[in-house]
């Protein structure tokens, strides 16, 4: 039975047979069974229209998240909240390439998806970008676009189809009908304890993609102290379940597992973030880290594709849209296109918000930086009005950091950790504490790591089950 038909002759049989019939459905996931497709399209149905309540809902979603799922259990919920709104067809837009997106966990100084998406279009890929807000210590994507002043990131589905036909990419906000059954259920998890779910993280992130029309995705998985998965067994785990439930979608996947031990980048915020993106984007400033992530995610997006049959084919076509200045323009026209500047690249300084009051924070022993507390990094900015407590907090876009070290610097008395851009002193000092306090010095010079730990794309055997917790 098609997940429509199922809602159909759930809504004509009573709220009480519907509580009765899924009663059994979460005793058969209590007792370690497998949901059939039709009974996950029973729970979907019922989380997309309402008519289950949410103790019900809760009660499935804590025995899946004690029993987990199977691949082809979580690839059917993929589908089916998927299938739960609006699925962007984009046939008739006649598209000369693959439509392909990027997803990454989250993190600090995490500004890929802003050159990413312009660097893949100038490639020959179409890249629909739909970027969230953030919450907690990580930073948005689309907070960070709107701080280029005249940005729509909420265009119409007419004028979000029209920019990525034009220009090769958008970068806007999710609508409120892409994927309303993981909306509700997402809801309802962050307070019941189920967030940290395997099979449940991977279904909402794959469904959301599908649900946008892509073909392709690409996933950035971060780890460490600034990421929420903080070891590489967890963010292992997530990546398999990952590429196990996409084969049952049809959706190719490609996987980094990237390093979040340190701020990504020279800088974090909103607007500062955007400044250092042009900076990339128009090669007058390259930070090592967060040049490697960049360009490892659009080579799996130019493989995964078929745009680029080798790694060093892509690197090549990556390069020449960089240093040529196509990739810049890709990103200016995105931006005018939207309702944003012409000249942006050329004249940020002109449109980007600046904070009144910088200073510099100056480490309290000389020595080599060898650890950053991530997390506590990101909670600084949050000090600064950079980021959110809560969902409907009002940002300070023009606040953050910039000049971050990277670990391994060895700082004197007089060498700064990092400059801080605050709405006023008091702010710019207590932030500057909280940033000094997560930051070690010690005598000795820490091991180098590596940014990109690993990239996956081998599927793992469908029947493969995911334990619920990897947080």
């Amino acid at each position: 039975m098609q997940p429509a038909l199922i809602g159909v002759a759930i809504a004509s049989s009573g709220l009480g047979l519907i509580r009765m019939l899924f009663t059994e459905i979460i005793r058969k996931k209590r007792d370690r069974g497998q949901l059939s497709q039709e009974e996950i399209g029973v729970f979907v149905a019922g989380l997309a229209d309402g008519s289950l309540p949410a103790e019900q809902v809760s009660a499935l979603a804590m025995a899946i998240f004690l029993n987990s799922m199977t691949a082809a259990e979580t690839g059917a919920l993929t589908m089916a909240m998927a299938g739960s709104g609006r699925v962007i067809d984009w046939q008739t837009e006649n598209l000369a390439g693959p439509l392909v997106d990027k997803h990454s966990t989250g993190g600090v100084g995490d500004k890929v998806s802003l050159v990413l998406a312009p660097i893949a279009a100038a490639c020959g890929c179409f890249v629909p970008m739909v970027s969230g807000r953030g919450l907690g210590h990580t930073g948005g994507t689309l907070d960070k676009m709107d701080s280029i002043p005249g940005y729509c990131s909420t265009p119409d589905l007419a004028a979000f189809k029209r920019v990525v036909r034009t220009t090769g990419c958008a970068i806007i906000g999710q609508t409120d009908d892409i994927a309303p059954a993981d909306r509700r259920l997402y809801a309802i998890r962050d307070v019941t304890g189920t967030v940290e779910s395997i099979p449940l993280i991977t279904a909402s992130i794959l469904s959301k993609k599908i649900a946008e029309g892509c073909e392709a995705l690409i996933m950035d998985i971060k780890t460490g102290s600034g990421a929420f998965m903080t070891t590489l067994a967890q963010a292992r785990e997530l990546a398999s379940s990952i590429i196990a439930a996409a084969a049952h979608t049809g959706l190719k996947v490609g996987v980094l597992i990237t390093d979040m031990s340190e701020i990504l980048g020279e800088s974090a915020g909103n607007a500062v973030e955007v400044a250092e993106a042009l900076r990339y984007l128009a090669n007058a400033g390259c930070e090592p880290r967060f040049d490697e992530v960049v360009k490892c995610c659009c080579e799996q997006m130019l493989l995964v594709t078929g745009l680029a049959a080798t790694a060093a084919e892509a690197r090549r076509r990556i390069d020449a849209v960089l240093t040529s200045g196509r990739a810049a323009e890709v990103f200016e026209k995105m931006v005018a296109a939207l309702g944003g500047p012409t000249d942006l690249i050329e004249h940020a300084e002109r449109y980007l918000p600046v904070a009144p009051v910088t200073i510099p924070i100056f480490p309290d022993s000389a020595g080599y930086l060898s650890t950053v507390d991530v997390r506590a990094a990101g909670n600084a900015v949050i000090l600064l009005g950079g980021g959110r407590r809560k969902a409907d907090d009002r940002l300070d876009l023009s606040v953050g950091f910039t000049g971050v070290m990277p670990i391994g610097t060895y700082l004197d008395r007089t060498t700064p950790l990092a400059m801080a851009h605050a709405s006023s002193k008091e702010a710019a000092w207590q932030a500057s504490a909280a940033y000094r306090s997560a930051c070690i010095i010690t005598a000795e010079k820490p091991k180098d790591r590596p940014t990109v730990l690993e990239t996956l794309s081998a599927a793992v055997p469908p029947g493969a089950t995911f334990p619920g917790s990897a947080l």
